[in-house]
């Protein structure tokens, strides 16, 4: 990476820029009624954890996406792309071109209930502010990014934070630094958000669904308590019976970290990824040989957590 001036004295990044960025697990996802503009209220915890894309900017006469990893040749490049939609948010809100050559290295699966699309439009925001020098701050990209997606503001600061609104109104948790360890089960399609709340609105409408989630204070005391097993009695996600009614095998991959001994399991947010909480590195890396072994997932890959939202590398 050339080494030059950055966004925080206003200077333009003769570049390239390289950010990373992590995906996001919901610890507590409280699911309220449906609001007037579509989207439902929300009440969230949020934790960023150690599997990241990679997002590189740099100079061109025209903004264009290429990309490698998961999704490559699935995930459309064009105007839909959270990735172009950011950039050009940017450039509109700046009054710059929206000039730049954009390369993604995705790790974060598709449609897998870790936020990927909103993790590489963070990135996004973030690169080319640093690339076109318009010096803005975190606060400030995540206002621009938060009419793209309701977990973009989350992932330009990471860490652990409590999401309220739809989600994009975020404050950080305070708690003593704790590193908790995860197991994520990917599987092999993912699953449509719009979907996945239509199913709860529907389930909740005959009576089918589980009791909504209360407030996250339980969670937010349970972090502040560094103990694993206190914290999984506190996790909880309201999307999961609806996740689980859509995709029935889910409920094997919980059966099946549950059998091989993880602390506790959820949906990661809309699914279908499955995250487990383990007491350790090495009991992470059992369980997820164990889930690999079961064959009830396409891969099962370890995590730490909270980690640091989008940064340049």
């Amino acid at each position: 990476m050339t080494e030059a001036w950055g966004p925080e004295d206003g200077g333009r990044r003769p570049g390239p820029v390289r950010i990373r960025v992590p995906a996001k697990i919901n610890l507590h996802l409280g699911v309220g009624p449906l609001r007037p503009d579509g989207f439902h209220e929300l009440t969230t915890v949020y934790h960023a954890v150690g599997l990241f894309d990679e997002l590189r900017a740099s100079h061109g006469d025209t903004l264009a996406l290429t990309m490698e990893g998961e999704g490559q040749g699935e995930l459309a490049l064009d105007e839909t792309n959270l990735v172009i939609r950011a950039a050009r948010a940017l450039a509109a809100h700046a009054r710059v071109p929206a000039y730049a050559r954009l390369h993604l290295r995705k790790s974060i699966p598709l449609a897998g209930g870790l936020a990927g699309g909103s993790a590489d439009a963070a990135a996004t925001l973030l690169a080319c502010d640093a690339l076109w020098g318009t010096g803005l701050s975190r606060d400030e990209l995540a206002e621009i990014g938060a009419p793209l997606g309701s977990d973009i503001p989350f992932l330009l600061h990471g860490g652990t934070a409590l999401g309220t609104g739809r989600g994009e109104v975020v404050s950080p948790i305070l708690a003593r630094p704790t590193s908790w360890h995860w197991v994520l089960a990917i599987a092999g399609d993912g699953l449509s958000t719009p979907e996945v709340y239509r199913e709860l609105d529907r389930l909740r409408a005959r009576g089918s669904a589980p009791a909504a989630l209360d407030s996250a204070d339980g969670l937010m005391s349970a972090l502040r308590q560094r103990d694993p097993k206190v914290l999984a009695e506190a996790l909880g996600n309201d999307l999961q019976a609806a996740a689980v009614s859509l995709r029935p095998e889910l409920a094997d991959v919980l059966k099946a970290g549950s059998d091989a001994g993880a602390v506790t399991g959820l949906v990661s947010g809309s699914g279908p990824t499955v995250v487990f909480l383990a007491t350790d590195s090495g009991h992470a890396e059992r369980l997820a040989t164990a889930l690999t072994s079961a064959g009830v997932c396409r891969e099962a890959r370890t995590a730490r957590g909270p980690m640091p939202g989008a940064r340049i590398t």
